[in-house]
């Protein structure tokens, strides 16, 4: 089965790869200085080590920059201003980053998989208008700021592929928790978009919960899901509808405002 991984998980996982690989790079600096970071702090002040210590996140490309500010165009559409200190990490993502492509592109494309390239380090200044960033930390959505933890310039293919999912959500796939299941009509709350949507399910909707098949019944009120399908004359129908187990057991999901995402068969 092919597999179509969520944008905003891959974002974060690359994030969290290069963390990780930083880390371990300097690991006796770090048990002597736990605050050290590469641009001298670690994550600073804004959030702790991990995927869930570091937030929601954006992506975007890059309209405008200052010292401590980049100002992005979210592939949605929307502005947002994104704050960054001492204490950001920035990091470029190289091509070829993953030996096992993730993200729906040929291995060597600026794919995210197990193994390959590292994200590289940079600084703030090498990020230039016309750049298309992801950056993780405290979103804001209603004064459309970000004080970011980590900050990522993406693979122009990436920033491609981005940009059509942003624009595909609501349209070929949706994610979000359930708020209602009748019969077989669900609706959830979007993740992307945190608005309501709604699809319908027919004998032909493929469902599982990772590899495992599953059926309508399984699906429960706050159970967060991807759904492959198309809109058709206002009726979204899904062909696919996975229910997201995280590690542990617990179900939930990835992403937040601006963050967008894509599900895939597999």
């Amino acid at each position: 089965m092919k597999f179509r991984i969520l944008l905003a998980l891959v974002v974060s996982l690359s994030l969290c790869a290069a963390v990780s690989a930083q880390d371990q790079n300097s690991a006796q600096d770090q048990n002597s200085a736990p605050q050290a970071g590469p641009n001298g702090g670690g994550y600073g002040r804004r959030g702790g080590r991990g995927f869930g210590g570091m937030g929601r996140g954006i992506a975007g490309t890059v309209t405008a920059a200052s010292a401590d500010q980049f100002t992005i165009k979210t592939f949605e559409g929307d502005t947002y201003t994104v704050d960054f200190s001492d204490n950001t990490r920035v990091l470029k993502m190289q091509g070829g980053m993953g030996g096992r492509d993730t993200s729906g592109g040929e291995a060597g494309e600026g794919g995210m998989g197990q193994r390959g390239n590292p994200p590289e380090q940079i600084k703030a200044s090498d990020i230039k208008v016309g750049d298309a960033i992801a950056a993780r930390g405290e979103v804001n959505a209603t004064a459309k700021t970000v004080g970011a933890v980590v900050i990522m310039r993406l693979d122009p293919r990436m920033a491609q592929r981005m940009q059509q999912m942003a624009a595909d959500y609501g349209k070929t796939w949706l994610m979000g928790r359930v708020t209602a299941v009748d019969a077989t009509k669900v609706t959830i709350m979007g993740s992307e978009d945190n608005a309501e949507h709604s699809f319908v399910v027919n004998e032909n909707t493929d469902f599982r919960e990772r590899r495992d098949p599953v059926t309508l019944g399984d699906i429960k009120i706050g159970d967060m899901v991807r759904v492959q399908g198309a809109l058709s004359d206002g009726t979204f129908t899904a062909s696919s509808v996975n229910v997201m187990r995280m590690p542990g057991g617990g179900r939930g999901g990835f992403g937040g405002p601006g963050a967008p995402g894509n599900p895939q068969n597999q």
